[in-house]
């Protein structure tokens, strides 16, 4: 059964959830909504994604509280841009409260994050947003921001995934409180075709995204794959009636590759 990871600020989040991105906004009220069928506690989304609107008209038709995430966009860095974009997709998602706010990506050439960030603790202490964080940061943007402003974020949402484990950033929020929520972490599939990812499938007569997906909940993270296909997310949430044992994590451990992103540098994008 899927469980809730407890963050830093008191309050908690599912330790799976369900990514909307490139989901087509005509299609992701249904999608959301038997992704929360099937077992679902945790909706991803953000003002880039363009579906904000449709992820709060399945979560708000839910019966069951459904923990719902969203991002800032880096043209809306800035103090004044950011209470402002935040106000848009509030009304978007029609939600009395946002259970977590995330800055999207530091841009750090345009050196707003630590303005945005102030937002974000505005909007918390006014009690329009439960939890806030940030997405695709680096150890040392984490560090200006509680060195300027005194607030950890409690999540950094990052690209991680068995070819690319992020192991020094993961120590870090680890000495610092801070929950690591994974985005791709199925490596666009790459994994899924790894020989060890297979044997490891075959050996517990799982599919090969139910071992991925099992290492991150079992090593502490928290996935959110995307999928528009509802067979794929029920399969995607069916992973708590087993467990990897020691020479599974020996051989996941061994594809971590430094090298093995496929998304953008985050220290480039947005500049």
């Amino acid at each position: 059964m899927n469980e809730n990871i407890p963050l830093s600020d008191g309050n908690s989040i599912p330790n799976i959830g369900l990514g909307v991105f490139k989901m087509p906004a005509g299609e992701t009220v249904e999608l959301v909504k038997t992704a929360i069928r099937s077992g679902y506690r945790a909706v991803d989304t953000a003002a880039m994604y363009g579906n904000e609107e449709e992820v709060g008209e399945a979560v708000r038709a839910s019966e069951d509280p459904i923990f719902v995430t969203t991002k800032l966009w880096h043209s809306d860095h800035g103090y004044d841009a950011a209470l402002a974009a935040f106000d848009r997709g509030y009304a978007k998602l029609g939600l009395e409260q946002i259970d977590l706010c995330l800055i999207h990506w530091p841009a750090p050439a345009r050196n707003l994050y630590v303005d945005t960030w102030n937002a974000l603790i505005r909007l918390r202490d006014e009690g329009r947003v439960r939890s806030i964080g940030v997405s695709n940061f680096g150890v040392d943007q984490l560090e200006r921001l509680v060195r300027e402003t005194g607030v950890m974020p409690v999540v950094n949402q990052v690209e991680l995934h068995p070819c690319f484990q992020q192991r020094a950033l993961r120590a870090f929020h680890a000495e610092e409180g801070i929950a690591t929520i994974c985005w791709g972490p199925l490596g666009q599939g790459r994994e899924l075709a790894t020989p060890a990812i297979i044997e490891i499938a075959k050996k517990h007569a799982r599919t090969p995204a139910q071992i991925v997906l099992r290492w991150h909940v079992e090593t502490g993270l928290i996935p959110i794959p995307k999928s528009s296909n509802p067979a794929r997310q029920a399969e995607n949430i069916a992973i708590f009636e087993f467990a990897l044992d020691a020479d599974d994590h020996a051989a996941i451990a061994a594809l971590d590759d430094p090298a093995g992103r496929f998304g953008p540098d985050p220290m480039l994008l947005g500049n």
